[in-house]
């Protein structure tokens, strides 16, 4: 069998998802080439300056177009900017030569089912024999495509739909063909896991695949409320959050992905669906038609469900009215069963409580959620073989908490299929077979396993799930815990190698975790051979415990306050000098105290979506925690001042110091993991893991690694400072910001104490100082500026409001 690799990728189309493909490849390392059309046209621009179609910068301009505005995509395509510099550019007419050390070419062209195929003919003879070719289409048939083509290309050909943006959403449909190689597919699949990060869904050639399939039938279904009088955001607000949703809800949605991309994709199903019941669940609504003929296509017009337009206040976001498609300002939304469901614990109380409630808010809901999930069940196995396959994509796809058969398991199965009895509803055979083996639920838990209800074999089949997932429920349902409290957990995750997991509200850092640490550390290096610092919460962890911090500052405690820094610090201490390694496995948001906890570390295995900062500034204080310390020794290391703490190093590291400082003073946090490797809150030897699936194997593979290399905890040295000199210059700039109006009065007092704390306090610069030092003067830093009523403001303005105080 051959072995398949993919060093080098081809991408043809450089609109927005071709980019964003492109530059999803990039930020794993792969170089890419990115060839689009040659213009048939000149600009007014190209004209005035005498160039011709012949001329490159024509002959190249749709191709730059694209990779230009990939730079400047918010949010970012690239994880940091140089990655743009792996794509090499061309265009059909005279680059197709450059495809031929391609491994594997996705189009990404026009939905247009003869330009697609037109497409392949002219690339066949520039591709290598074992060169994997797909297409990107989000419904198309694939055999469709390449029906005219020669065996061995159909053999090399397979869908890969990706879903906007690229880099941040996880699904990746994998559509074979016909006569495609069961090996290319699983190497595809594994591909598109391991090495791009996605969560693989394998779909059928069926019109709009999986996601597109449930998702555009969900929100033709929700768009019939607003024939029936329901104001736009009034669906957006019984169909967001509430449910599980995006922010975004459904019209928001649709403003965002564009509403003439909406009806092509609506059409495709239309258009290729034979049965003519389902043909009128994809026709596509008059006033959405219009909408379109007016252009209101969305975010990409300015116009759509939505409108910002200015005022007299400042700006005001108008809702549409689609019976007369005038804009108008937003009714507030009152629907006692959404007040009910808002305050309910817990998504599955929400739903229930919405989907039951008594005023038509509810019974909108309850018949958008009966309608969607009859189609999803009713589309198994035409789709798709299984219910996971399909929750899976509306989760990865749309952001869906709970997919089409979660949902139901959380409404209760027997129950609404009774009360779709009572409506006249026909029931899907899925549904009619697991009734009828006494079964309540789509999916069932037992010993740590999950299985889903198959309906090949009409009973619970387990959830297969590779090797190297961790999933910490399932650990502690195999009795897997070694110790744990109310906020953290030491768990086994096998080899000898112990998970720290924080499990607090946010994973914020207060006394029980820090008690767990300490005696996670004491456990680690009497029992096991290292430690993995990680979790499956939304975010890694967002710091010290604020509220905790505010209450003891009311209280004037300052002796207990002072304590519990002492105490943050000597935690931290306990896992830089254990005698075992540890690994700190961080993702999404990781800032103060948690991105103390990696610092701390002696490696980080980060995810590739790590937003990684030191963002005590923003509620008044400084990074107590070893923070400011860490960087100290860090910005030494990266300056090659690394000879030992007697010989002066050669190495003016000053400028590393600013860099620092430019971090902490302005809150600086990575959009990427690749991003805090470049700020310097990685080493370069850290790791980044594109799929989040595997950080924590990954992490236990580190410790295994240092483990089987004899590790040697790091030991205790001083570390040279700036001293006095280093304080004046940094004095200066900060003085130098607030004069321009760059930074506050109050923002310069902090600055001047991070800046304090960096260069070590009032000292002979080049002065050797310990880390104790260090971390006395971080918290005495702290402790004043607690004391300050702006701080207080800061501190309570950010628990109430979600967002920093400038005072």
């Amino acid at each position: 069998m051959r072995v398949y690799k993919i060093n080098k990728v081809g991408v043809i189309g450089s609109g927005i998802m071709g980019s964003g493909i492109a530059a999803l490849l990039t930020n794993t390392g792969i170089p890419v080439v990115l060839l689009d059309i040659v213009p048939f046209n000149l600009t007014p621009e190209e004209e005035k300056k005498g160039l011709t179609l012949e001329s490159p910068e024509v002959r190249y301009r749709i191709v730059r177009g694209g990779l230009e505005a990939a730079k400047k995509a918010s949010p970012a395509a690239f994880a940091v900017p140089e990655n743009a510099e792996l794509i090499t550019i061309g265009n059909l007419e005279d680059d197709l030569h450059l495809l031929k050390d391609c491994d594997w070419v996705v189009e990404v062209v026009v939905e247009n089912l003869e330009v697609k195929k037109n497409l392949f003919t002219k690339i066949a003879p520039y591709l290598k024999p074992s060169a994997i070719i797909s297409t990107n289409t989000s419904g198309i048939s694939v055999n469709k495509m390449t029906e005219h083509m020669p065996l061995e290309f159909r053999q090399h050909f397979l869908g890969t739909h990706f879903f906007n943006p690229p880099r941040y959403m996880k699904l990746l449909e994998i559509i074979p063909g016909n006569d495609t190689k069961p090996e290319i597919v699983d190497f595809m699949a594994k591909f598109g896991e391991r090495v791009l990060g996605k969560g693989i869904v394998f779909a059928k050639d069926t019109p709009n695949f999986i996601g597109n399939r449930i998702g555009v039938y969900g929100i033709l279904e929700t768009m019939k409320a607003l024939e029936k009088g329901y104001p736009v955001e009034a669906v957006d607000a019984l169909t967001g959050p509430v449910l599980g949703r995006p922010n975004s809800a459904t019209f928001r949605t649709a403003d965002l992905v564009g509403l003439d991309t909406l009806v092509h994709v609506a059409k495709n199903v239309y258009d290729n669906v034979t049965d003519p019941r389902e043909k009128e669940l994809f026709r596509v609504p008059e006033f959405l038609e219009k909408m379109v003929a007016n252009k209101l296509l969305g975010d990409k017009t300015g116009s759509g469900f939505y409108k910002k337009v200015k005022t007299e206040a400042g700006k005001e976001i108008l809702s549409l009215d689609v019976k007369t498609l005038e804009y108008k300002p937003q009714e507030k939304v009152k629907y006692p069963s959404l007040e009910a469901a808002k305050a309910a614990e817990g998504l599955k109380a929400k739903i229930q409580t919405l989907v039951f409630g008594k005023d038509e808010g509810a019974a909108l809901v309850w018949r958008i959620l009966k309608k969607t999930l009859l189609y999803a069940a009713s589309k198994i196995p035409e789709i798709a073989d299984d219910i996971v396959n399909i929750d899976r994509a509306m989760r990865w796809g749309f952001n869906w908490q709970l997919g089409p058969f979660e949902t139901w398991d959380a409404i209760g199965v027997e129950k609404t299929v009774a009360r779709m009895r009572e409506e006249g509803e026909a029931i899907p055979p899925i549904v009619e077979k697991l009734l009828a083996k006494g079964y309540k639920s789509f999916y069932k838990y037992e010993n740590g396993v999950s299985y889903y209800f198959d309906l090949a074999t009409e009973d619970y089949k387990a959830i297969d799930l590779p090797k190297e997932f961790y999933v910490i429920k399932d650990l502690k349902a195999q009795n897997k815990v070694i110790f744990e409290n109310q906020g953290a957990s030491l768990i086994d995750i096998g080899d000898e190698v112990a998970l720290l997991e924080f499990h607090s509200k946010s994973n914020s850092i207060g006394d029980d975790v820090l008690s767990m640490i300490r005696k996670a550390t004491a456990e680690v290096s009497k029992n096991w051979r290292g430690l993995v610092i990680g979790n499956d919460g939304k975010n890694f962890s967002v710091g010290a415990n604020l509220a905790l911090i505010l209450m003891t500052i009311e209280d004037e405690d300052w002796d207990e306050l002072d304590y519990m820094v002492k105490t943050f610090q000597d935690s931290l201490l306990t896992l830089k000098y254990c005698d075992k390694p540890v690994i700190a496995a961080p993702f999404g948001m990781t800032v103060g105290g948690g991105c103390e906890v990696c610092l701390a570390s002696d490696g980080i295995q980060a995810a590739a979506e790590t937003y990684m900062g030191l963002v005590e500034v923003g509620v008044g204080l400084v990074p107590a925690g070893g923070g400011l310390k860490e960087l100290v020794y860090r910005m030494s290391e990266y300056a090659n001042d690394t000879s030992g703490w007697r010989v002066a190093g050669a190495v003016d590291y000053k400028p590393f110091i600013f860099r620092a400082f430019e971090l902490v003073a302005t809150a600086r946090v990575s959009t990427s993991g690749q991003e805090a490797k470049k700020l310097g809150f990685l080493r370069p030897s850290d790791g980044v893991t594109m799929n989040r699936d595997y950080l924590i194997h990954d992490a236990k593979e580190r410790v295994l690694h240092l483990s089987k290399m004899g590790y040697r905890p790091p030991v205790p040295k001083p570390v040279k400072v700036l001293g006095t000199s280093g304080y004046a210059a940094l004095a200066s700039v900060i003085h130098n910001m607030k004069e321009g109006n760059f930074i506050s009065e109050y923002d310069a007092h902090i600055a001047k104490k991070i800046a304090y704390v960096l260069t070590g306090g009032n000292v002979y610069p080049g002065t050797y100082v310990t880390e104790q030092y260090l971390l006395d003067l971080e918290r005495e830093a702290f402790l004043s500026l607690a004391g300050e009523r702006k701080t207080q403001e800061r501190i309570r303005h950010m628990l109430l409001k979600n967002k920093p105080l400038r005072n």
